[in-house]
């Protein structure tokens, strides 16, 4: 998927060819790529902070520059470099920051050895970039404090980046994403019993529904750095505020093109089989209204019946899900087989070989030691016996061999008979 602008103009230009070809036939409409809007969301509550800046500059400053880098690794002891960033999928550089966290002793062991002229200045923005967030007193709060929002988003992200039809989960998993957000700086008794849409309508404007910029939770990592930090009670406010301006910017990017404003998606949640269990008068009501849409849509034919049938088809998932693993078991058992056979094969084939092998070296040792007996004919006492005497060593050796091969001719058997039966 492309970005959620692209998305929606393709949308928009396939619903109208529908119409034409179809006769008014549509598409339901699901919203834009959930993850992208999640990226951007996130891109939008730390571009205060332009922490983008800071990790690019760490990885680009040593990047591709072997001379910088052994510097580094000269002054510092540790050869463990920062990671690239990525500009467009923000949510997956959970490993960039906390691997410039790892390396920020280091690098400030780097800029201090330039400072003291040990090492050359680079003299380029890059490295200016590092040198002023090195004076900034917050700068390691800041890093924590993207890295403890990053792991809230991660689990999400490593669900829904599937080929699985996920779709029923969507509406309960991003709305707990959501609360779990909302809970860092929102009010407890604001979140309870909110439904779906309503957390897209949430106004986080009303400071009645916020709590204090003091309680807002802004993770562990981020808390033991701003005691460790010695700087003003006022900065550590006003700290506490741009998390807090931070967290608002994301939840209002989620909720601006949120997939949780489509009925559609919150009424698919009716196929999960936990709500059908828990509540499944809610459930019937739900499907109905996803029935309704579809012939609206003019994607179902029927009626009452079209409805019948989507029950049955959604009765049916737990047996076609239990179809589908059992045809992802056999297939994994044949791949295996397949794979088991080709290593049989391809160790047959090495035993034939060392057979040749085997066999070349000991008629070779005998042909040697034939002609060494020759030889000795007509020589010398002493001569005749250093002669035999070479002639009897490689004529063992060629037994030896012989030996060798009547155990690879056995193996070659055994394993023959192993590949005929696989």
């Amino acid at each position: 998927m492309d970005g959620p602008n692209v998305n929606f103009k393709f949308f928009e230009l396939l619903q109208s060819d529908l119409n034409e070809m179809y006769g008014g036939a549509q598409l339901v409409s699901v919203g834009s790529c959930g993850l992208h809007t999640l990226h951007n969301a996130f891109k939008a509550g730390f571009s205060m902070w332009q922490v983008e800046k800071l990790l690019r500059s760490m990885h680009t400053l040593f990047n591709n520059v072997p001379a910088r880098r052994e510097d580094y690794v000269t002054v510092t002891k540790s050869s463990v470099f920062p990671l690239s960033f990525c500009g467009h999928r923000w949510l997956e550089n959970l490993p960039v920051v906390e691997r410039a966290l790892e390396v920020w002793p280091s690098l400030q062991l780097y800029v201090d050895a330039v400072k003291r002229k040990e090492l050359p200045n680079p003299g380029t923005g890059l490295y200016d970039t590092i040198e002023a967030a090195q004076k900034d007193p917050l700068i390691l709060a800041k890093l924590h404090f993207f890295l403890t929002i990053a792991r809230t988003f991660e689990p999400f992200l490593k669900r829904y980046q599937m080929d699985e039809p996920v779709m029923p989960f969507l509406a309960k998993d991003l709305a707990e994403l959501m609360k779990s957000v909302l809970r860092r700086f929102v009010k407890r008794e604001v979140l309870q019993d909110i439904t779906k849409l309503q957390l897209t309508k949430l106004d986080l404007c009303e400071k009645k529904n916020l709590l204090l910029p003091q309680k807002i939770d802004i993770g562990l990592g981020a808390e033991k750095a701003l005691k460790d930090t010695k700087i003003s009670d006022l900065k550590v406010l006003e700290f506490r505020r741009d998390c807090m301006q931070g967290l608002t910017n994301i939840v209002r990017k989620v909720q601006e093109k949120s997939p949780l404003k489509y009925a559609t998606v919150r009424q698919m949640a009716c196929l999960d089989c936990s709500n059908m269990f828990r509540d499944p008068d809610r459930c019937k009501e739900q499907i109905k209204c996803l029935v309704q849409t579809y012939l609206q849509a003019k994607q179902l034919a029927g009626g009452v019946s079209a409805g019948r049938k989507l029950l049955v088809s959604a009765g049916a998932g737990r047996s076609r899900y239990r179809i589908f693993l059992d045809q992802q078991r056999a297939r994994k058992e044949s791949e295996a087989r397949t794979q088991k056979r080709k290593l049989a094969e391809e160790y047959l084939t090495d035993l034939k070989r060392k057979k040749t092998t085997v066999q070349e070296v000991s008629t070779c040792l005998a042909r040697e030691a034939d002609m060494l007996a020759k030889e000795a004919e007509g020589k010398s006492v002493s001569k005749m016996a250093q002669l035999l005497s070479k002639s009897n060593a490689l004529r063992r050796a060629s037994k030896e061999k012989l030996a060798e091969l009547k155990k690879v001719e056995e193996e070659i058997t055994v394993k023959g008979d192993e590949l005929r039966k696989m």
